[in-house]
């Protein structure tokens, strides 16, 4: 079972930059595709990014496209999600999650371990 530990929330004006990371220990991360998902007060976990096992497929929520970046590097065993021009909007608990099986899902039912989370917040 892999053990996800993020990090990198904070607290960012509007059209601030953020980077989160997520640390991987306890699989071969290369072998997973992995994805991140956000939670905020009162609303269900949401589908944000997801990258492929050799990170040359990447699918991203619409409303972030353009601002968000996923990436990572299989040497580090490290997720990344590099969030600009962030709106109040991307207020959230932020989760990494890996998928096992798959090339990187929309749906969070597909991935097998979650890390515990890290907040953002954007104010205005």
């Amino acid at each position: 079972q892999a053990q996800l530990v993020e990090s990198g929330g904070g607290l960012a004006q509007a059209g601030g930059s953020l980077r989160l990371s997520c640390a991987v220990s306890g699989r071969t991360f290369s072998n997973d595709a992995m994805g991140w998902f956000r939670q905020a007060p009162g609303k269900e976990r949401e589908f944000v990014a997801a990258i492929s096992w050799s990170g040359g497929s990447t699918y991203y929520k619409d409303s972030v496209k353009g601002r968000f970046t996923i990436s990572r590097d299989n040497n580090k065993n490290t997720l990344y999600l590099q969030m600009n021009s962030l709106k109040p909007e991307d207020t959230a608990v932020y989760y990494c999650a890996a998928d096992y099986y798959g090339l990187g899902s929309v749906l969070a039912l597909a991935y097998e371990a979650w890390g515990q989370g890290t907040q953002v917040t954007v104010s205005s």
